[in-house]
């Protein structure tokens, strides 16, 4: 019934050879905690080896009456599964009481993507004047240069920048490391920013001596100060969309998509683990395939 051992273990496993970050094990745990406040409320005293497929189900209709969305619910499923995955290796059980259990159909929302001209003018829209211009300029090139998660900007080293190559080293999800090529743009940029700006700060944090990119106390980033930058530019551009530093990121790889690169090439620039993570970005604009199924279809051809 004691299902804290289990749980324990759980946790070491995701930790230990799943690699997964800290916040990402404690997801995980919690979904698995739901299950096992689920059974206690429902005076099932079952331990996680005896609960069967019809007290999972039983489970998954709960979620959905208590109106959670079906992205929620199937997180919190994956998160069941992976439990039983590992329960299955530990040989704690035979058979995997989820095999059968299916998540609710998830719509695949394509994001909103900037044209290479509404970049420019979010990027045109920054006060250079301002003390922190040029860090921000800088910092918004390099979003749309690289394809950063917003997590990977703030993190940035500066010693993983490699200029003479044209490349930098950036830390990604479950602290894995990637190479990304940036442009020669985005690095006069930074290093305009480091050498003219950066170093006049009065005092610099111990801890982020190397990063890149720091606060006016000298300290890292936050995500939150990103996306309060990012929404202020967009304002004095014009630009009605609504932008987050993902939206950078997902321009990025639909830019280079559209102008003919590999797939699986902006797959490993973005650092996704499956290329179907990446197929998200294929997506052309409507006029273009009009233009294009107009142009070369047999059938539209004019004789």
């Amino acid at each position: 019934m004691n299902w804290t051992p289990h749980i324990n273990g759980f946790k070491a496993y995701l930790l230990l050879e799943r690699s997964l970050s800290a916040n990402s094990v404690e997801a995980y745990s919690c979904d698995v905690e739901k299950l096992e406040r689920f059974l206690i409320n429902h005076k099932y005293e079952l331990s996680p080896s005896e609960v069967k497929f019809k007290e999972l189900e039983s489970f998954i209709f709960t979620l959905s009456d208590l109106g959670l969305g079906a992205t929620s619910q199937a997180r919190i499923i994956s998160g069941i599964k992976t439990f039983y995955k590992y329960l299955l290796l530990e040989d704690i059980i035979n058979e995997d009481p989820t095999e059968l259990l299916e998540a609710p159909k998830i719509s695949r929302k394509i994001p909103e993507v900037l044209s290479y001209d509404e970049i420019a003018d979010i990027i045109a829209a920054i006060d250079l004047s301002h003390p922190q211009g040029h860090r921000n300029r800088a910092m918004l090139e390099t979003l749309y240069a690289c394809g950063l998660r917003v997590s990977e900007l703030v993190n940035l080293k500066l010693s993983n920048l490699y200029p003479d190559i044209g490349f930098i080293k950036v830390i990604g999800k479950n602290n894995k490391e990637r190479i990304v090529p940036i442009g020669e743009e985005a690095l006069q940029q930074i290093y305009f920013y480091v050498n003219n700006y950066r170093n006049q700060l009065s005092k610099i944090h111990p801890e982020h001596e190397n990063i890149v990119f720091l606060n006016r106390r000298g300290k890292r980033l936050t995500r939150v100060m990103i996306f309060m930058i990012i929404k202020e530019a967009v304002k004095k551009a014009g630009i009605t969309k609504v932008v987050s530093p993902h939206t950078f990121r997902h321009s990025f790889a639909t830019h280079l998509v559209e102008g003919g690169a590999d797939l699986k090439a902006v797959q490993d620039m973005l650092g996704h683990e499956s290329i179907t993570t990446t197929e998200i970005y294929t997506h052309l604009d409507t006029e273009y395939l009009k233009e294009t199924i107009i142009l070369f279809h047999p059938r539209n051809k004019r004789k």
